[in-house]
């Protein structure tokens, strides 16, 4: 695996969506690089890791002025590197506000990345972007399409407001090929600390299996995605990566390795329910969701392998154990935190 060069001694690196996970993970590891010399916390709120070389600057960006704003910070402040992560980690009734943040918000980071270029750009998306699909081939490289969710509805805009952000920033690396430009697509995040849509749906003691259908399931580990995010911001790698975990594994094996009860429901019968629930907002999970509960979504790790230097550590059994709290017997959490 190639080592990632070396930075240059202080460069200026910010965050957007310092107070998600990543965002705070990246932080934490900027803090403790002493290549680097100065990290702005870009967010509405401010980070716990604030102090040091971590410094919090209130960014808003569903506001309308905000573009002109970051075009200063980014002038005065001379950013080197600017993290675009201020995307959510799980859906939203507040469907109108979720778009203005992400698809509004990346073309306010963008314009003003245009005026003042930063010398690279990463951005923070999902394998979802894919979608689910009963076309879609056993492992989906970078170059294939990015089809979101079927319909544009409420319901669907979680994925697609990403999808319309990722192809914002594939015309900004094409109109401005001196900035480099890399996007990491996570597969679903799990692990003991991070919240979102995952997590909160495999929390349940009891989870819907649409009947007749199994998919493959592919997660990344919590400190594995970070270290992916840290060794992106540290490259000069550009283009799409996906960044997954180690191993697949059918729907119903990873309900039973977390003691999940399964309920088998036809397709139609689950959509009417979950829509109602949704709805009523009695779950956070819309039913767009029940589409990766039957269709393959599993994305190919080959080109981050290859070109970032990125390979997970740790097995997807390995991952969901821990997400359920099962203390590795192997020690292999423990190994790849020391090491991250």
């Amino acid at each position: 695996m190639p080592s990632p060069p070396e930075p240059q001694a202080g460069r200026v690196v910010a965050v957007t969506g310092a107070c998600t996970y990543l965002g705070r993970e990246l932080l934490h590891r900027l803090e403790e690089d002493a290549r680097y010399g100065r990290v702005l916390a870009l967010d509405v709120r401010p980070p716990p890791e604030v102090g040091g070389k971590v410094e919090f600057i209130q960014v808003d960006l569903t506001q309308p002025t905000i573009d002109s704003e970051l075009a200063t910070l980014l002038a005065t402040a001379k950013i080197d590197t600017f993290v675009h992560g201020a995307f959510l980690s799980h859906p939203t009734h507040a469907v109108e506000w979720a778009h203005e943040l992400e698809d509004v918000g990346t073309m306010h980071v963008l314009n003003a990345c245009s005026g003042v270029p930063p010398r690279r750009f990463v951005m923070i998306s999902t394998t979802l972007v894919y979608g689910a699909h009963p076309k879609n081939p056993n492992f989906l490289t970078e170059d294939h399409e990015l089809r979101g969710h079927r319909s544009d509805h409420i319901s669907g805009r979680f994925v697609n407001d990403k999808v319309r952000a990722e192809r914002q920033v594939e015309r900004f690396a094409r109109e401005h090929p001196d900035v480099e430009v890399c996007v990491l697509r996570f597969a679903p995040i799990l692990g003991p600390t991070i919240s979102n849509m995952f997590t909160r749906f495999l929390s349940r003691p009891v989870a819907p299996v649409m009947m007749g259908h199994d998919p493959l399931m592919q997660f990344v580990h919590e400190q594995d995605a970070a270290w992916a995010l840290k060794h992106a911001v540290d490259s000069h790698a550009r283009g799409a990566f996906n960044i997954v975990g180690k191993g697949v594994l059918p729907y119903t094996t990873v309900l039973a390795l977390l003691g999940r009860v399964p309920l088998p429901m036809p397709q139609l019968v689950a959509r009417q329910l979950t829509k109602l629930l949704w709805a009523t907002q009695l779950v956070g999970s819309p039913p767009s969701f029940l589409d990766f509960l039957v269709y393959l979504c599993v994305a190919d790790g080959g080109k981050a392998r290859r070109q970032l230097g990125f390979s997970p550590r740790l097995s997807i059994k390995r991952t969901i154990l821990d997400f359920g709290g099962v203390a590795p017997e192997d020690g292999a959490t423990d190994v790849a935190r020391a090491q991250a």
